[in-house]
């Protein structure tokens, strides 16, 4: 395998990318901000913490960070179920808390379904704990 770790290009990387969001399975809750319209909005902000896995041309796992400044967001990370289990998903994790250190990032966050036990799993490895606060969202 020939893995490389590289920014998501718009608009060529997007259907590769969403169709992976899609077959990640359930814990990758795609909405309106997920369109390529919104995406197009993202980028504008910090391209260089949308970042795509790709092997011999094939984008085979993605993950979308956010830095509003003060604290980081990971955002649906995945990894095709084929290439799963061979450190994709560590390295995609790796250059993007590089990426956000860099900018100056002490804390990032991410949300995780209760029930994904795989990914809390995965996680955890990683140095990750759970917060006990509450989660409130509402679409504008």
């Amino acid at each position: 395998m020939t893995l490389r770790i590289r920014k998501f290009q718009f608009p060529e990387d997007y259907e590769p990318v969403f169709r992976l969001w899609q077959q990640a399975g359930e814990g990758i809750h795609l909405r309106k901000s997920d369109e390529p319209k919104e995406i197009q909005k993202k980028l504008t902000r910090d391209a260089d913490l949308f970042l795509v896995a790709e092997n011999d041309g094939e984008i085979i796992g993605a993950v979308l960070g956010g830095f509003d400044g003060r604290r980081g967001l990971m955002y649906h990370l995945a990894v095709s179920k084929a290439h799963r289990k061979k450190g994709i998903g560590s390295k995609l994790v790796e250059e993007l808390e590089k990426r956000l250190r860099d900018k100056g990032c002490l804390r990032y966050y991410l949300l995780v379904t209760r029930n994904n036990l795989e990914a809390i799993h995965f996680y955890e490895q990683r140095g990750w704990k759970k917060m006990d606060e509450y989660i409130l969202g509402k679409d504008l």
